[in-house]
């Protein structure tokens, strides 16, 4: 991983500070340190992000879809070796879910901890997906958590002081259904990153890396054709619905199995528009880019 930055010139002085992180606090061996399926390419982003925790402060991932939050957001947690707990916010997210509740074990009354609670003890870092879905009160009780007291107040225990490694990685989409503006007050404890639009180039070496066997001029193609949906979407031409990094590289991978590329885009791609007219350029994009009968193998031998 550290070789990974260094092939997009990450700051030196970062990555120094980075190793020395890693030597002193690292947990290597623990099995939520998890290497991420996927890396993350831009270089701005990486360094804005690394600087942030390695000042200990809390970083909020703001954009559109298919900027990558959730993956360098597992790259952080690998990248500081540090084990990480996963929370989904949805409107139904409360202290219960977030911290724990008691509950009955061998016929007495225990503490089941959340995954707050065991991010803030191991010293874990805690990645809170889709943060603005949750109501502003469910919230609200990680004020103290996040800010510079860094505790957790249970009622009838002890406070919990945060291990101080423990960072808090969030992430949120505008425009999403059931989404809403995060306050002033929770804004206010994190670091915030705008999330840029995956580039041409980086969407080449992602593809690349995750993909070394796939022939060239058909990468291309696939990038072309992504570029281009992109492009639509920011014109305001179509959805984000079509514009998915996932759904290509799912595609992809269902190539790889065997089935043909232009159906393979389809299922990832175009099959995202469900409004008919929208779907219809989409498919036209596709039709520009990638040949609908491909009889030749996409990947090398």
């Amino acid at each position: 991983m550290i070789e990974y930055l260094e092939k997009q010139n990450v700051d030196k002085k970062l990555i120094n500070q980075l190793e020395i992180y890693r030597k002193e606090n690292g947990l290597f061996d623990n099995r939520r340190v998890i290497e991420p399926e996927f890396k993350y390419y831009g270089k701005e982003v990486l360094e804005e992000a690394i600087s942030a925790i390695l000042a200990g402060k809390n970083i909020l991932l703001t954009g559109a879809k298919a900027t990558g939050k959730n993956v360098l957001s597992s790259n952080l947690s690998y990248l500081f070796a540090r084990p990480s707990w996963n929370v989904s916010f949805h409107v139904n997210t409360d202290f219960n879910s977030l911290i724990g509740a008691d509950t009955f074990k061998n016929g007495e009354v225990v503490f089941r901890k959340g995954p707050i609670y065991q991010a803030a003890t191991n010293g874990g870092f805690a990645i809170l997906d889709e943060i603005n879905m949750a109501k502003n009160e469910a919230i609200s009780v990680l004020h103290a958590t996040l800010d510079h007291r860094r505790i957790i107040d249970l009622p009838g225990y002890e406070k919990i002081k945060l291990d101080p490694n423990t960072r808090f990685i969030a992430t949120m989409n505008y425009g999403y259904v059931g989404t809403r503006e995060v306050n002033e007050a929770l804004a206010s404890r994190f670091m915030i990153i705008s999330m840029p639009n995956i580039s041409r180039e980086n969407l080449d070496k992602l593809l690349k890396d995750t993909y070394p066997k796939l022939k060239e001029k058909y990468r291309k193609a696939f990038i072309d054709m992504f570029i281009s949906l992109q492009s639509k979407s920011e014109n305001n031409e179509i959805s984000t619905k079509s514009v998915d990094l996932r759904g290509l590289m799912s595609a992809i991978d269902t190539m790889q199995i065997g089935l043909n590329p232009f159906d393979a885009i389809m299922m990832g791609i175009a099959n995202k528009s469900f409004d008919e007219f929208e779907r219809q350029i989409v498919i036209d994009t596709i039709n520009t880019k990638i040949p609908a009968n491909i009889e030749e193998s996409i990947f090398n031998d």
